[in-house]
């Protein structure tokens, strides 16, 4: 056969070309979860622990810049009440769920002892809530409102005498189980020379006693400056406003004073700006990666060593999950086997017991009946006898009547024939 000889610029001619319509390569796949991220929305969750009156739902109004129409709560509650409430954010195109949660009557009963039990049941609660879920065989996670607790804004009264019993005693229970994060409320009430010796004696009554609050992350070089200088600035001496002054020409945040204007916003006046800064714009992702990464972790491990669950065995070999799922169904299998065993064995008995009580009566009724037929038939004949006797009365009295109506009948015929 000819070959075919075919040139080269029909040949590219014929070719489809694909034009691309940007980089190829997996280094794109930052933007992709990025994307993914946006289209699902997050969820944050803060906690405030506070006394009634300390302003905080004055401060969240202020962090996310809107009116979230909280009512205030009175100072006579008996107990602790946790009350949530969850808002739709936007902002730009990114939404956020979040949700608010109160310590309604905090710290206003005379016995203080149990005020924390209530957080902590909460807590806890949530942590259970979505082991549940994941504890499923058809889960839904990807659609499940995650409502475990991020981050737990500690308000702190501004005393300027250091921490009180109540406050101590709360944040070291909860400092296993959420992110604390401490701050002075109203510190407009103190002067910066002791707003500032008040804070190193928070800290050192903290370490004192062992509490461990939210450290902001250092290990990413993009924010370890930043972050390491704010962790110095910890706790945060906040103020809050829902009221807006006209100072210049900007209207701010800001509390007015017969003696002169507080800017929220100003960082001079105090540390909103630093607060809303690590709160919200640096390390809100942090705090939800610490919340299931370790607090969510520790409640799952210790709730499943409650449950008999472990990865080794009695030998300290690796167990796996399943295998230790089978070894439990198989003894509460022979346990229920077990108790079914006594069950029927304690039935048995009893049916036993009974069916004796119930001869000893049926002997008793037989005994019983006996007597009655006997006395029945005694009576009987005692009668048959006084009866037969009064017959024999009654045909005696009747034979002597006779005998008795002849004689007089004799008698009334002599005197008859005298005459």
């Amino acid at each position: 056969m000819a070959a075919i000889d075919v040139e080269p610029t029909k040949i590219e001619a014929a070719m489809r070309t694909l034009k691309l319509s940007g980089h190829v390569g997996f280094d794109s796949l930052p933007d992709q979860l990025v994307n993914k991220s946006v289209q699902n929305g997050f969820v944050f969750n803060i906690l405030c622990i506070g006394e009634t009156g300390l302003g905080k739902s004055t401060l969240m109004d202020s962090l996310f810049n809107t009116n979230f129409e909280s009512s205030p709560s009175p100072h006579n509650l008996p107990t602790v009440k946790l009350k949530a409430h969850t808002y739709e954010l936007q902002e730009s195109n990114v939404r956020l769920k979040l949700t608010i949660c109160d310590t309604v009557g905090y710290g206003d009963q005379v016995n203080k002892e149990d005020s924390f039990k209530a957080v902590v049941d909460y807590i806890d609660a949530q942590f259970e809530a979505y082991l549940q879920e994941e504890l499923k065989i058809k889960r839904s996670l990807p659609s499940y409102h995650d409502s475990r607790l991020h981050v737990c804004l500690y308000f702190i009264c501004p005393t300027g005498h250091g921490l009180k019993s109540i406050d101590l005693v709360c944040m070291k229970k909860l400092d296993t189980k959420v992110n604390i994060i401490p701050i002075i409320a109203k510190a407009d009430t103190i002067s910066k020379t002791e707003l500032q010796k008040f804070k190193s004696k928070i800290m050192q009554e903290l370490q004192a006693n062992g509490v461990e609050i939210y450290q902001f992350p250092v290990d990413d070089e993009s924010v370890s400056e930043v972050n390491g200088t704010m962790n110095s600035h910890i706790p945060f001496a906040v103020v809050g406003s829902t009221d807006f002054v006209k100072i210049g020409n900007k209207t701010v945040r800001a509390r007015q004073y017969p003696w002169g204007t507080v800017q929220v916003e100003n960082e001079s006046h105090c540390d909103f700006v630093k607060l809303r800064e690590m709160l919200i714009r640096t390390n809100m992702e942090d705090m939800r990666e610490k919340t299931h990464a370790r607090h969510y972790e520790l409640y799952r491990r210790r709730r499943l060593a409650q449950m008999g669950f472990s990865d080794v065995d009695a030998d300290n070999k690796p167990l796996s999950f399943q295998q230790t799922f089978e070894q439990k169904r198989s003894a509460h299998l022979q346990e229920l086997q077990q108790k079914e065993d006594e069950m029927r064995q304690m039935f048995v008995q009893r049916v036993k017991e009974k069916e004796a009580e119930l001869k000893e009566a049926e002997k008793e009724l037989h005994s019983k009946f006996d007597k009655l037929k006997k006395d029945h038939t005694e009576e009987k004949k005692r009668l048959e006898e006084l009866r037969k006797k009064i017959e024999d009365d009654t045909i005696e009295f009747n034979r002597r009547k006779q005998q008795s109506a002849q004689s007089h009948h004799t008698l009334t015929l002599g005197k008859s024939k005298k005459k």
